[in-house]
């Protein structure tokens, strides 16, 4: 462990936080997660937390509102990375007081792991949430701390398995819904590559006050070519059925949760290019799979086998 920095985890038990936890602790680096007493004890969380204590992750109570425990969790640490889910990414700005009372940490990677919220076009509901992402950040640098903002884009072990289809259940063999023209280009990663790159970022001097985008150009695909490459795999020809723009606006509104955010996510990327409709300027940001050609990330091709 020497030279590597010690991370802290806040919301480390979650749907992306998981992974980034055990490829910190698998990369060696003392690996400090805050929980609550009630999620260590929580039957759903159980095998997260063996899988944890096997990897010699070590447990800190305490959460966002005890502002005593955060501070001390914090200064036992040199970096921190927040994977908090939606309905805590507001209240982050407390993990920005603590850092600051704290003084010692290097670096802070807040919640964001999707797209970058300061270069998207985006409609309610997801609106709400990229705001709210926009405000942490200028937040963080006007306190002046040290920052890395992870855009990884789609997860590919959530959106692969239906081909990107809100609401099915399994990949489509007759018919698919194309939102747009299907032209725009979309980025798939396996959340264990997002984990990866992210523990690759934390000591690189290269990402320190930088977007780190996971943008590999062989999982980066229009929905028009996903569709063929998984067309191909099965051997049939599916029907296409293209939602308008227009359409897709309306179907956000009358959609309920959570199914309104997913639509709305699909309306930025998939028909407003949110992933790809810039470059990514070294002023800004730099590209994970450029920087640390070393890790062997599982491709959208190798992907799609497993569902077909």
């Amino acid at each position: 462990m020497a030279g590597k920095s010690r991370i802290l985890f806040i919301g480390g038990t979650g749907y992306i936080g998981k992974h980034i936890v055990e490829a910190s602790a698998r990369a060696g680096h003392q690996t400090l997660v805050l929980v609550r007493d009630s999620t260590l004890s929580s039957p759903s969380r159980s095998t997260i937390i063996d899988n944890f204590k096997n990897l010699g992750v070590q447990f800190l109570l305490g959460d966002l509102f005890d502002h005593e425990n955060l501070v001390n969790a914090i200064k036992q640490a040199d970096v921190v990375i927040s994977t908090v889910g939606h309905s805590l990414l507001g209240h982050q700005d407390k993990i920005i007081s603590a850092i600051k009372e704290a003084g010692n940490v290097k670096r802070f990677f807040p919640s964001e792991f999707g797209n970058d919220v300061d270069r998207v076009q985006v409609v309610e509901p997801a609106k709400s949430s990229y705001t709210t992402k926009a405000r942490i950040r200028r937040t963080i640098e006007a306190e002046g701390i040290p920052y890395t903002y992870v855009s990884c884009n789609f997860f590919a072990d959530y959106f692969l398995p239906t081909l990107a289809q809100p609401g099915a259940t399994s990949a489509p063999r007759d018919k698919v819904f194309v939102m747009g023209d299907g032209n725009q280009k979309a980025v798939f990663n396996k959340e264990e590559d997002i984990a990866a790159y992210t523990i690759k970022a934390v000591d690189d001097p290269r990402t320190l006050n930088k977007i780190l985008y996971v943008r590999p150009t062989v999982n980066t695909y229009s929905f028009n070519d996903l569709v063929s490459l998984w067309e191909k795999k099965i051997g049939k020809t599916l029907e296409r059925i293209y939602i308008p723009e227009e359409q897709l606006l309306k179907n956000i509104q009358e959609a309920s949760p959570p199914m309104n955010v997913i639509l709305s996510l699909c309306h930025c990327v998939l028909v407003k290019g949110g992933h790809t409709s810039f470059a990514i300027d070294p002023s800004f940001g730099v590209e994970a799979s450029q920087l640390y050609p070393d890790v062997k990330y599982t491709t959208v091709d190798q992907l799609l086998n497993q569902y077909v």
